[in-house]
Parts: C-alpha cells; structure tokens; sequence
C-alpha cells in the first residue's frame, strides 16, 4: 500500500502553547515521557526544571506499547493540565472497560486478528491517545476534537486508540489552516463531507461486497482467516481506484463551475431538479421479506443511478424509494424523467413510478442541494399520478425556449419538430408554496 509521506521535522515543530499540553509543568517533554504522569505534574504545583528541551509536538523517539493501559491507569496531566484544551471526552472512570471506538479502533480486549486487519488497512498500529495525538500533531485538543467527529468518529476518551495515520492527517489539514489555503470552518467542512462520504461506501463495501468474498471456504475456518489474506490483495488495487473516481468527479465538478459565464451564474445558476418517487412503498415494506425489499432498492437505485448518468444528469442522492437528480438544461431532465417511467413500466418486478420536475435556483451544500426549487419538485412529485411526470410553469417555459415543445398545442400546425408534449391541468395550492399550475410531459 502507498504510504503517506511523513511530513518535513521543521513543520512539525510549533511554537510554545500552539496546542494543548505543550505550556506550563513539563513542557518540552515527548509524548512517551507523559505516560503515567506524577500527580505534581497534574496539579502544575511544580515547574519544569529551567533548560528542559522544549519540541514537545515531535513524535515519541522511542517505541510505545501497542496495547491499550489498564482502564484503572488515570492520566491526571491529559485531564487538567494547566493551558490544555481536556481529552476528547471524559476521563474514564476507575475498573471501567475503555470505549468502543467507531471507524477503526475499538476496546483494550479486541480480536487480536481483528487488530491485524485493523493495522493492515491503516498501515499503522496504535499508539496515541487522543491528547498524545493532537500534540504531536501540533494542533489544540479542541480543533482535534472538531476534525474527528466531523469525520463521523466517537468520542474515545483517554485510549490509546490513534495511529501515527491520524497524527499525519491531522498535520496535513491543520498545515492547510496555517498556510492560510483553507479556513478552519473550511477545513471541518472538508472533513466532514469527506467523512460522510466515505462512510457510506466503506459501509457498502463490507456490506455488499466483502461479506459476500470473506465466507469460509471451509468447516473450522474462521471469517477474520479469510479476510486478511483478500484485504490484503483488494485493498492497494481498491485505494487506487477510489483516487481515481474521485479525481474524475473532481474533474466534472470544476468544469461544471469554469464553464459559467460569470461568478453571479456560478452562485444563481438556474437548473432542473426532479425527484422519482417509487408509489406505495410503504405497503410493499409490510409486504416483502427484509431481504426482497432490499433487493427491490438496490434494483431501483442501480437502475434509476445508470440511467441518470447515462443521460447526461447527475444523481444528488438515493433515499431507497426516492431518488433526486438535477439536469444543466430541461430538456436533459425531462428525457431522464421519461426513460425511468418507461423503464420502470418494463420491469413486471418493479412498482409504479411518479416523477416531479421543477426549474430554479437552488442552495448546494456538501454534494446536496435545497431551496425552493427543491421543494416545488417534491410537491410535484407527491401529487404526480402513476407512471406520469408533472412540471412547472417555468420548466415548462425552458422546454418551449429551447424549442424543445410548443408554445400552444392547439395553435401549432405541425408538431412532428417538437421532442415532448405538454398537457395543462387544473391549478391546485400546494403546501409552503402557494397556488402551483402543473403541466403534464409526455413524450411527443
């Protein structure tokens, strides 16, 4: 597996009291020298003696244990140490087991095979509580704190549950605040939508994929034996492909911000936005087999996914009977809003389909999208009939701008030029948005 270059020593240095620990009693000491502390220290009764080296942010030069202290052993100097921030939860009481530790680390008395696979995918083992780590990555405990649970990770108290992979992530995104190339909020944000992310495909993958590879071969074969020999295979060919789908994406993204006009389109860019809504979900989950729903889903989602795709749209999000798209033009959403009830329609397995398109601005944030548009399409949506796609007025009026439908059906003489048909219906109030005049799109 590709290692993380470890970054240069003359940034990992920091200033006296940049993070949390490194001022008052014991400064200048490395991260193994904290382990246990005297009561003295914890209390700041006694100064560090004058001349003490003071590069406490530097990584312990000599080995730490790999396993985890007795939950009895209390570190005082990480729970009040004068100028830190505090652990990134509360100091654990004596006799207790540590915490359960999400997204890679777990309790002292782990699976020793389960710990294998852990170091295999992390490439390192671990060694650090969470105060250990913010300090040798030069960081504060509390910004610490704010990069792990916004990846989506738990509270682990005083564990040594972190790995130098952490210490080093840390670094490189607290090094980007520095640099003055992203702001602090900037930087939890990209950790958290890259958390969020990232979790659902870790979690599909397991899930879906892995569990399915790593089923014993043979009677007495344990799952952990048959996991680490394929992770260990899978997991470099599965890193590289994951960096190219995302730079691939990266790539569509930039793009689909270059080419607007101006930065007032880039902040107001009006686009279409559909929901595809399967009907009567809610009786088919009291009908079928836990397994025949989720099969039904990942039919429903893989099916409606390829064929937005295909078409020139971009999948928002899945929401396991609902799925949200959004199309640059009108004429891209309605023929993807057309093609997923004629789909749907072929598949005798398959529900009844209703679609809603509206057209506008709308709010992005973190790869979703809100805002009025947003809503008007679900409104539609709700009261779409079966296997029908309903509009509103201003998609209606893109469609007829681009020469995609008439203006009048009744008053154009030849109709054969036109890609779609429009049929008005009654005007109806639609809740939060007022009165709403949809428009029923068929294919011409």
């Amino acid at each position: 597996m590709r290692r993380v270059p470890v970054i240069p020593e003359d940034l990992d240095k920091r200033t006296e009291g940049q993070c949390a620990g490194t001022t008052g009693p014991g400064e200048g000491r490395t991260v193994a020298d904290d382990e246990p502390d005297t009561p003295a220290r914890a209390s700041g009764s006694q100064p560090a003696p004058d001349g003490e080296p003071g590069d406490a942010a530097r990584p312990p030069e000599r080995p730490v244990p790999r396993a985890a202290p007795p939950a009895h052993a209390a570190r005082p100097a990480e729970a009040s140490a004068p100028g830190s921030d505090g652990p990134a939860g509360p100091p654990q009481p004596s006799g207790q087991p540590l915490p359960r530790v999400q997204g890679g680390s777990g309790e002292s008395d782990d699976d020793p095979s389960a710990l294998r696979i852990e170091e295999l995918i992390l490439g390192s083992s671990r060694q650090y509580t969470p105060f250990q780590a913010a300090r040798a990555a030069g960081v504060s405990m509390e910004l610490a704190s704010r990069f792990w649970r916004a990846m989506g990770f738990a509270d682990v108290g005083q564990a040594r549950a972190l790995t130098e992979a952490d210490v080093l992530a840390l670094r490189r995104l607290a090094g980007l605040v520095e640099a003055g190339l992203l702001s602090e909020a900037t930087a939890v944000q990209v950790a958290r939508s890259t958390g969020q992310t990232t979790s659902r495909l870790a979690d599909w993958q397991i899930d879906s994929f892995l569990m399915g590879l790593t089923e014993p071969p043979e009677p007495g074969m344990t799952r952990n034996e048959v996991t680490y020999p394929l992770v260990q295979l899978l997991l470099p060919e599965l890193e590289e492909f994951l960096v190219y789908v995302w730079r691939r994406q990266l790539a569509a993204a930039t793009g689909r911000v270059v080419q607007a006009l101006d930065d007032e389109e880039t902040v107001d860019r009006r686009q279409a936005i559909a929901f595809a809504d399967l009907v009567g979900f809610t009786r088919l989950t009291r009908r079928l087999e836990d397994d025949e729903l989720g099969e039904l889903v990942e039919a429903f989602e893989t099916t409606a996914a390829d064929l937005v795709a295909a078409n020139g749209g971009r999948l928002i999000k899945a929401l396991g009977d609902e799925i949200l798209y959004v199309a640059e033009d009108a004429g891209t959403a309605a023929e993807i809003g057309l093609r997923l009830i004629e789909t749907m329609a072929n598949d005798p397995t398959m529900p009844e389909l209703r679609v809603g398109i509206a057209f506008g601005t709308m709010t992005t944030r973190m790869g979703d999208v809100f805002g009025n548009t947003v809503n008007l399409a679900s409104r539609l949506t709700s009261i779409a009939p079966k296997d029908r796609v309903l509009v509103d007025g201003d998609f209606r009026a893109e469609l007829v701008a681009a020469g995609d439908a008439p203006e009048s059906e009744k008053e154009t003489e030849d109709l054969s030029d036109y890609r779609f048909a429009l049929q008005p219906l009654y005007q109806r109030p639609v809740r939060g948005l007022g009165v709403v005049e949809p428009w029923m799109l068929a294919r011409r």
